[in-house]
């Protein structure tokens, strides 16, 4: 449940899902920034087929659902984004745990995506198929607008300076990106961040608390579970059938399980047989 007391964002865990994806991030900003550095052309070609391009996703290209949110997006930018993936994701994952998170960011990646790129070919707001994102603050937006609804109404620093309300602080983070869209030029990369955002919130208001893909096996073997069950009950009902042609009388419960003659016909007061 959330914290009762001002959260102050100093020092947050850096551990579970969170240091995970932080690394990710980290290593391939690196990983760029060095083979840039040493191939500028392989590099460029790369980052063509793995930012999002929603006429290249068309096409087939896929990957580009989740790999757009892995690329680096500058110094400024990158820090801040795993900024905030620290403070909001350490929070977060220690409410719901690691599985949780990893499916929040995962699926807000690619739903706010895939939502997005659709809307470009609406040309609303002037967006195009043809323009370029990347940048993990589609999934960050996602996490963002989770702890508000997971802690609105307690108080944060923001970067160790700023007091005030989670719930401002992400409704500030979602007008910057509104502008943008209206006003601004990277309309196609505040379109997804808002998408993002929207995803994250359908996911934490509809997702079981252990995640999707728990509640998704627990659905699975139960239905699995149900369908033995039966199966022990038919062949059970068959086989009270054959022993009948047999003459002889077995029992089976409701569930298919062998009922003991013996333990059917025993007084339930006498505690002998305990002996």
């Amino acid at each position: 449940m959330p914290r009762s007391s001002p959260i102050s964002l100093a020092l947050p865990p850096f551990a579970g899902s969170t240091r995970r994806l932080i690394l990710i991030n980290v290593v391939v900003f690196f990983g760029f920034a060095i083979f840039g550095w040493v191939a500028p052309a392989p590099v460029a070609l790369l980052l063509g087929h793995l930012a999002l391009v929603p006429a290249a996703v068309l096409r087939g290209e896929v990957w580009q659902l989740l790999t757009y949110a892995f690329l680096p997006m500058g110094i400024l930018g990158t820090l801040f984004a795993m900024l905030t993936l620290w403070f909001t994701g350490s929070y977060l994952e220690g409410i719901y745990g690691s599985r949780w998170l990893l499916e929040l960011y995962l699926l807000s990646t690619a739903g706010g995506a895939l939502l997005a790129s659709a809307l470009t070919f609406t040309h609303i707001f002037g967006l195009r198929p043809d323009l370029v994102t990347l940048g993990a603050w589609a999934p960050i937006f996602a996490l963002l607008v989770a702890f508000a609804v997971v802690a609105g109404d307690q108080e944060i620093r923001l970067y160790f300076v700023i007091r005030m309300k989670a719930k401002y602080f992400v409704a500030i983070y979602i007008l910057i990106s509104v502008a943008v869209l209206l006003k601004g030029d990277d309309r196609f990369g505040a379109l997804t961040q808002l998408c993002g955002a929207l995803v994250g919130y359908l996911y934490v208001r509809s997702a079981p608390r252990r995640g999707l893909t728990f509640g998704f096996s627990e659905r699975y073997f139960g239905i699995r579970n149900g369908y033995y069950r039966w199966k022990r009950r038919r062949a059970a009902r068959k086989f009270e059938v054959y022993m009948r042609k047999q003459n002889r009388e077995v029992h089976f419960d409701k569930d298919g399980r062998y009922v003991d003659p013996d333990e059917a016909r025993r007084d339930p007061k006498d505690k002998r047989w305990m002996n």
